[in-house]
């Protein structure tokens, strides 16, 4: 049965968190001087504060030292602290989701003797994957299997038990802080696509290996290109960079993250982050309507704004309902095999779902402030901006919606074979 009551546990690490957001991080995030320039640089010693809370490896299994949280935690702990900065949130859920791919299911016994520790016991130990999967980047090839030719990632040479490496990955996720990576490359130049791809974990300091500057909020020749992600990210470069063979992720040719456990994983987190976004708009509007008078009284008195306020709550209400069923089906796959739940892709409705959501409430909580919602010293200036950041990304675009109607029409995506 799908049970909204939340053990003992759950709530300590809500109450846990939300206080930690409040006194901590919010204050900080949206000092004036801070949201002035469009720049805002990761705030390093709030991630770290929150690294040391167990963030990085909270849904790290106990066995490798971690606190073992399933989706449905993970996602109320990233809410809470996006409701405090959602970069913090962004780069930490990223680091969990991937640690707990990688050192519970993908690497081998030698490989968590060389990183494992290291990963548990260093706060800023951040981890990265530069790479795709079958699932990620669609985009608009609605009922069609050819979706996988444009696949280009750096091409990867054999040279006795070492693999030497050359290419470039742009806008890779954690880039920028990550300590390891894992790099997809191609190892077998006669195919392309998703064919004759593996998977490389490559440390930082390795020789050839190469991490850009992080990308900035604007940039390019004309200062016309915008970043549409939170967090932080970069670009890397390989330049004969050599990798032992023994540093494989899996088998050769194979993609280890083909099962899209990572991606649905990630899916749900980055809606429960749109939450935080959300919510901090909308607990930011409901203090000023309770604080602004005008015509005698407070505004939220005022019918106007009371609808306003009621909006949001609705539409924050139901994404969340929605962010905590899709998270516990992802711990409950026997529901979705016994027939309990639908076999639709609820990490993907989950995401668009909360994104739409959370654009829709940041504007609506600006209005509540009137002209002063965008003022570039008021904080809803910046979360209008998070919730177009969150509703224009990749995963959240119209494209995304399209796996929705493929699920309905019962149509199966095929990886296409190609010749040698």
């Amino acid at each position: 049965m799908f049970d909204l009551t939340l053990t003992p546990e759950q709530l300590e690490m809500r109450d846990t968190l939300r206080d930690f957001a409040e006194r901590e991080m919010k204050a900080a995030a949206i000092h004036p001087d801070r949201l002035q320039p469009f720049e805002k640089p990761v705030m390093t010693d709030l991630l770290n504060k929150a690294a040391q809370l167990g963030i990085r490896t909270l849904a790290l299994s106990e066995e490798a030292g971690g606190a073992g949280a399933d989706n449905l935690t993970t996602c109320i702990v990233l809410e809470e602290l996006a409701s405090g900065e959602v970069d913090v949130a962004t780069i930490l859920g990223t680091t969990a989701a991937l640690g707990r791919s990688l050192f519970d299911t993908l690497m081998n016994a030698e490989q968590k003797g060389r990183y494992l520790k290291s990963f548990v016991d260093d706060d800023s130990y951040h981890l990265a994957f530069a790479g795709t999967t079958m699932e990620a980047g669609i985009g608009w090839t609605y009922h069609r299997d050819a979706y996988d030719e444009g696949v280009i990632v750096p091409t990867a040479v054999k040279q006795g038990s070492d693999w030497v490496i050359n290419g470039r990955v742009d806008a890779v996720s954690n880039a920028p802080l990550a300590k390891l990576f894992a790099v997809q490359v191609r190892t077998d130049s006669k195919k392309n696509g998703m064919n004759g791809l593996s998977t490389f974990l490559i440390p930082r300091d390795t020789a050839g290996f190469k991490v850009q500057s992080a990308i900035a909020a604007f940039g390019g020749a004309d200062n016309t290109l915008t970043r549409w992600h939170h967090g932080t990210a970069a670009a890397i470069e390989l330049k004969d960079c050599k990798v032992p063979a023994a540093n494989l992720l899996g088998k050769e040719g194979g993609c280890p993250f083909a099962d899209g456990k990572l991606l649905a994983r990630n899916a749900v987190a980055s809606a429960a982050i749109s939450l935080g976004v959300g919510r901090a708009s909308y607990d930011a509007a409901v203090d000023y309507a309770k604080m602004r008078r005008q015509g005698g009284r407070n505004i939220m008195e005022h019918q106007a704004i009371g609808t306003k306020i009621a909006d949001c709550t609705i539409k924050l209400e139901l994404s969340r309902n929605m962010v905590w069923k899709a998270a516990w089906a992802l711990d409950h796959p026997e529901a979705i095999a016994g027939r309990s739940l639908s076999e639709l892709p609820l990490h993907v409705i989950a995401r668009v779902a909360s994104a739409e959501a959370v654009h829709e409430v940041t504007l609506l909580a600006a209005e509540c402030f009137g002209a002063m919602g965008v003022m570039r010293d008021m904080p809803l200036q910046k979360y209008v901006n998070d919730g177009f950041i969150i509703a224009h990304s990749e995963d959240t675009d119209g494209a995304a919606k399209l796996q929705i109607a493929e699920s309905v029409a019962g149509f199966q995506r095929k990886q296409r074979k190609l010749a040698a």
